[in-house]
């Protein structure tokens, strides 16, 4: 049985998903950024919190712990152990490689340092879907805050190396943002213009943006698309270290 994935906005921009096991009713919560909302869809449902899993330790990523734990004090807390000490509770600290079950649904951790030195991914291969946290984004990636810009690209790069097939869940609503500054840097891309159009037309009706696919990521986005041509003289760097590039279009989101 397919699993169902529920999706909904927390904060401001910050997505809530869970990820819900029919054969077995166990259901798990991506992040924690907000509890009620969390709650209020899983009420809605009537389904029962079994899992926590967490991407990294940044305050809109976990400060709804406690407020579910408090509702679902089973609910067990995954997260990376890098990062155990900052999160805290963790009950099961994860790093590379480690499977992690929901019911019958098994996820493969995949470590990407960059934006914080511990994040983690979670890869439900059976099921091609990739919580990817604020590492990839669609059209976009995270920050490199922890770590230095190439440290976050070799771990994009892992990410770009999954199944094409393979439906992305991130953790915020940026991808209006994102396509407008992939244009200044991919502007002949005629799938980009095209997807930019989309995801203009569905942030305009209140529509979600996600998931995305690794293959759309792999053609519009410009964090992934370092070793191009286009973009590389885009950039006046024909020729340049993709990590090089990589860090140069890093830099000018910072700026965008």
């Amino acid at each position: 049985m397919a699993p169902h994935i529920q999706q909904f906005l927390c904060l401001e921009d910050n997505f809530g998903v869970l990820l819900h096991d029919p054969a077995t009713r166990a259901t798990a919560a991506i992040d924690a950024p907000e509890a009620a909302p969390i709650l209020a869809a899983l009420a809605a449902r009537e389904w029962s919190l079994t899992d926590i899993l967490i991407t990294h330790h940044h305050f809109d990523h976990v400060q709804g712990i406690a407020g579910l734990k408090a509702h679902f004090p089973r609910a067990r807390v995954v997260g990376p152990a890098r990062e155990a000490a900052k999160i805290g509770h963790l009950d099961l600290p994860v790093e590379e490689g480690s499977g992690v079950m929901t019911g019958t649904l098994e996820a493969r951790v995949i470590e990407v340092p960059g934006h914080t030195s511990g994040h983690v991914t979670y890869w439900f291969a059976g099921e091609d879907i990739l919580f990817a946290g604020d590492t990839l984004f669609a059209m976009g990636c995270g920050r490199a805050l922890e770590e230095n810009p190439p440290v976050l690209f070799h771990s994009l790069m892992k990410l770009a190396g999954l199944p094409g097939e393979t439906q992305v869940y991130c953790g915020h609503e940026y991808t209006l943002a994102n396509a407008r500054f992939a244009l200044t840097v991919d502007p002949s891309n005629a799938v980009l213009k095209e997807r930019a159009v989309d995801v203009a037309r569905q942030r305009e009706a209140g529509q979600l943006t996600l998931p995305t696919t690794i293959a759309i990521e792999l053609a519009t986005n410009p964090f992934l698309r370092a070793d191009d041509p286009g973009i590389q003289k885009q950039l006046r760097m024909a020729g340049a270290d993709p990590a090089a590039v990589f860090t140069e279009l890093r830099e000018r989101k910072n700026r965008f």
